[in-house]
């Protein structure tokens, strides 16, 4: 299990949930991370739990405050728990999504689910379990210590602002203000 395949997987959890780029259908990040369990589950053991790693690596790689502060103003607040939750959501978008918003956090105004969740908030705990979950419906069994290990980046202390402060949050994130504030 490499990055590239855990990818494919994700497409092919969204196809599965009902994502269609012609018709513009975007399944719920629930039902996403259900089906890459699913699809996780049929594959050998030592397999499903390398995706462990590939999973938090990806975890790793969002975190970053820029993103954080996307998250912030979409949901109405997002705290250390609720920002797992914001990336678990992100990954279950899939690789395009989430490599775009990596690059630049305001394109996520572009997003149809963004724009409707504004109200709601979007988070997807569930991603953050998918392996786990896997892993246990095909042994029986618990992942083995040791599955992944975690080293998240220092955040950028360019970033480090009240995220309150519209005027600074509308001038690094206008399309996601002008959604989200208004």
């Amino acid at each position: 299990m490499d990055e590239e395949r855990f990818w494919q997987l994700i497409e092919e959890a969204r196809t599965r949930a009902g994502a269609d780029a012609r018709t513009g259908a975007d399944p719920a990040a629930q039902e996403v991370a259900g089906q890459t369990s699913a699809l996780l589950a049929e594959l050998a053991p030592a397999d499903i739990a390398r995706a462990q790693q590939v999973l938090w690596d990806l975890l790793a790689q969002s975190y970053r405050s820029p993103l954080w502060a996307a998250a912030y103003l979409i949901n109405g607040g997002c705290s250390d728990d609720g920002f797992d939750y914001f990336r678990g959501w992100l990954i279950t978008r899939g690789r395009a999504a989430f490599d775009r918003a990596l690059a630049d956090p305001d394109s996520l105004a572009t997003l149809p689910a963004v724009a409707a969740a504004v109200a709601e908030g979007l988070e997807c705990e569930d991603t953050l379990d998918i392996v786990w979950q896997a892993y246990r419906a095909a042994t029986g069994g618990e992942l083995p210590d040791g599955s992944l290990t975690i080293s998240y980046p220092d955040l950028d202390p360019e970033w480090d602002f009240d995220f309150d402060d519209e005027e600074e949050i509308t001038r690094r994130l206008p399309a996601l203000a002008a959604l989200c504030l208004t």
